[in-house]
């Protein structure tokens, strides 16, 4: 595993499972109601990095695939959500913002699935909003 000078490190609830990353691609919410369950919460911050620039320790798994063209996978022992990775978005791994040590540094740069938010929800931002997926803006992230 990375030492931590390497960038940003992080861990699930148990300590278990930890994780060593590069800075992300981009940090972006996430509205739907696949990420609300996984998580367990009423919206989901997700980090985007290069599948490469983050591990894990002890390395994932198989992961599971409960919706096509998405794989989770979560701590054995305590149930955290680790990462994901999406069908439509290639060579990225996306880890829950939650996990970070330095959380505070991954502030979301915007919003996807919109169009699936909570109607109690209400964030005062200016961030970009995509109705779907954000899939051309998380594809391009610069």
């Amino acid at each position: 595993m990375p030492s931590e000078s390497a960038g940003a490190t992080g861990r699930c609830y148990c300590g278990a499972s930890r994780l060593c990353a590069a800075a992300p691609v981009t940090v972006a919410y996430c509205h739907c109601r696949d990420c609300r369950r996984w998580t367990g919460a009423p919206i989901a911050a997700f980090a985007a990095f290069t599948a490469g620039d983050v591990t894990f320790e002890p390395a994932l798994g198989p992961g599971v695939e409960f919706v096509s063209g998405v794989r989770r996978w979560a701590c054995a022992r305590c149930g955290s959500p680790l990462a994901a990775t999406f069908s439509y978005l290639p060579g990225q791994a996306y880890v829950p913002v939650g996990l970070f040590d330095n959380a505070e540094e991954f502030a979301p740069r915007s919003h996807a699935n919109v169009g699936s938010k909570l109607s109690w929800l209400h964030l005062a931002d200016d961030l970009p909003r995509s109705e779907g997926s954000g899939r051309d803006r998380l594809n391009t992230a610069p």
